[in-house]
């Protein structure tokens, strides 16, 4: 049981983090597409800021791995 209980927690560690990652994602992204057809030199502005929440799968995996091996 204590098995499951852990593999549970490393899965919503990663899970939710990758769904929060691609809401924001899609809520960046439709943004940014607004943004770059009225000025089209924000497109590096834009990549940046669609590259930002990425980090949170990077933590979320990071969580993950301690959550099985610690």
């Amino acid at each position: 049981m204590d098995k499951a209980i852990i593999a549970l927690a490393a899965a919503l560690a990663l899970g939710l983090s990758a769904l929060a990652t691609g809401w924001a994602q899609s809520k960046i992204g439709s943004a940014g597409a607004g943004a770059i057809a009225e000025k089209p030199e924000l497109t590096g502005t834009m990549l940046i800021m669609l590259a930002i929440p990425e980090t949170m799968v990077i933590l979320g995996f990071v969580v993950a791995t301690m959550i099985l091996y610690m």
